[in-house]
């Protein structure tokens, strides 16, 4: 299937227009037209090789929507028109632990990433979605209800899981407390959801200035981080804190912000290790953890989350010339609050 897409030829590269091959329909493939594909941060930091080592020609992107055109011969999850979307892995082992039970972005042999991996044969280099075409195996795609707003559901499949996947795993609800470190791209989906499950919900931001935002998305309370007083006054009220920032902070001003038994949940990448004040930790059995996304399972219930609580991504639609510049707006923070490309610019 020929396909056409933007790549970059190696670190650092800037995107260049790029003709490659889809693969043929196996049998329980299904082809799409891509319609959006969400701008990630961690396209950039992949591009730039900022996590190590990347595999070139890369086409970015994994936070693909788009509508099926074809399927393979035993194809039956979609038909021919409907919307779906493909998010950050398109394939895993399916036979180990996690696998079974849905938990395929943790399984045991590694999930197969949308780009800048290679498919299960080892050798085929997987291609995302900054392109007007895409072919998965239907089990790794999830359906997008009609009252969705197909441009707004793109950054979900990405941003929207990963901050989605920890709210339901240590049990946001209307009991909970829950704290939100950053108003980006991941963090807005997290006040977003955080709200929709009823929690009481503080933003927590270096920037005053993104007060009415962080109110007007459903956060119920607001602390600029740069004012020490705001932080130490609300110590030991949180059962729960989503970082979703890569900044290196420092830890220990939020771990003192916990309940006991309170758990801070680290999703977004830093680009050095954390560190960590014991005696945070043990004085109040609180614990640190990560998650990463969520399984194709979960990815469907947010989705399904969504459309009963119509809830997408805050976006800006751009074309794709305007890639490069939407780079490093999304590197400057300069985007409210993800970049989405209309496919059909390419």
């Amino acid at each position: 299937m020929e396909a056409h897409g933007f790549v970059a030829h190696h670190a650092g590269a800037s995107l260049v227009p790029f003709s490659f091959s889809r693969r043929s329909l196996r049998d329980r493939d299904v082809a799409f037209d891509v319609l959006f594909s969400g701008i990630c941060h961690s396209d950039i930091h992949q591009i730039n090789e900022d996590w190590g080592p990347s595999i070139y020609p890369m086409v970015p992107g994994h936070e693909i929507v788009g509508v099926v055109s074809a399927l393979g011969p035993s194809a039956s999850k979609f038909k021919v028109g409907d919307r779906i979307g493909v998010g950050t892995f398109v394939d895993s082992c399916r036979t180990c632990e996690y696998c079974l039970k849905g938990d395929e972005q943790y399984c045991v042999t590694g999930d197969t990433p949308t780009y800048n991996g290679y498919e299960r044969d080892g050798t085929t280099i997987a291609f995302g979605g900054y392109s007007n075409c895409f072919v998965v195996d239907e089990a790794y795609a999830v359906r997008i209800p009609e009252s969705l707003d197909l441009a707004g559901v793109a950054p979900l499949l990405c941003a929207g899981i990963t901050l989605y996947s920890p709210l339901r795993h240590w049990n946001a609800s209307k009991d909970s407390t829950v704290g939100i470190i950053g108003l980006g791209g991941l963090g807005h989906m997290g006040v977003k959801f955080a709200a929709a499950l009823g929690a009481d919900t503080t933003v927590f931001s270096h920037s005053s200035k993104k007060r009415d935002d962080a109110l007007r998305l459903g956060a119920s309370h607001f602390v600029d981080t740069s004012d020490h007083d705001q932080l130490t006054a609300r110590r030991g009220q949180y059962d729960l804190i989503i970082n979703a920032v890569s900044a290196d902070l420092d830890l220990a001003p939020y771990l003192d912000l916990l309940r006991v038994d309170g758990t801070l949940v680290l999703v977004g990448l830093p680009s050095h290790p954390y560190a960590l004040n014991a005696h945070a930790l043990v004085s109040k059995r609180r614990s640190v953890a990560g998650s990463m996304a969520g399984g194709t399972k979960e990815l469907q219930e947010m989705i399904d989350f969504c459309a009963e609580h119509d809830l997408t991504s805050d976006i800006e639609v751009v074309n794709a010339d305007y890639i490069p510049t939407a780079f490093e707006r999304t590197v400057a923070s300069d985007v409210k609050y993800r970049f989405v490309i209309d496919a059909s610019t390419i």
